[in-house]
């Protein structure tokens, strides 16, 4: 919380005149939604200036516009809250609501995150497919799902890019790598595989 708040006061140079958020980020998208996407916590600044999930960083310069291109987003660029986004069929959340340092957030932070996911989860009464952004975002999927006694251990599921399983409840948990700088640069995740994950997304959500 102190990081958040320093972050959203020091600024980045590039965002001087930006009224950072620099609150707790919540959750976005069509509530009706089939499709989940469980991300890892707000980037710095990224969502923490702009108060909407991957909005106005690289790992959303990346994704949105593969959203876009297979039908969830209404746009292809994210800019702020208030530049017209709006998802179908899809609802974007993360592990952690608040900025964590390195983008490292620690086991407490996700412990005292988890009573907000397991609130969100609980409202979105339509979800089929559930697509977790990196390791992180799929344990905490894992851990809401031992949370809730649908599952008893996770260690049958193993975190790979485009793993899938289809849990107790009927729905599919599909794995992707997350859409980081670091593992775009480096071609780990490309957009042909990224495009692939939320087509399989369509398909498992029908």
């Amino acid at each position: 919380m102190a990081y958040r708040e320093e972050v959203a006061r020091v600024k980045r140079r590039a965002y001087l005149g930006w009224e950072y958020w620099g609150k707790p980020v919540a959750g976005f998208g069509d509530p009706d939604a089939r499709v989940l996407i469980i991300g890892l916590a707000p980037g710095a600044h990224g969502s923490n200036r702009t108060g909407r999930p991957f909005t106005g960083d690289a790992s959303g310069k990346f994704m949105y516009p593969v959203l876009h291109q297979t039908g969830f987003a209404s746009q292809p660029t994210a800019i702020d809250r208030n530049d017209g986004m709006t998802l179908a069929d899809l609802y974007i959340t993360a592990a952690v609501r608040c900025a964590p340092p390195d983008n490292k957030p620690l086991p407490e932070e996700l412990t005292a995150c988890a009573p907000f996911l397991d609130r969100e989860l609980a409202g979105l009464k339509n979800v089929r497919v559930v697509v977790a952004l990196g390791k992180i975002g799929f344990d905490a999927y894992l851990n809401y799902l031992k949370r809730q006694g649908q599952i008893a251990s996770k260690k049958s599921y193993v975190f790979k890019h485009a793993a899938t399983y289809r849990m107790p409840d009927g729905k599919v948990l599909l794995a992707s790598y997350h859409p980081s700088n670091q593992n775009t640069q480096t071609g780990k995740l490309t957009r042909e595989m990224f495009v692939e994950i939320f087509q399989a997304a369509a398909g498992f959500a029908h």
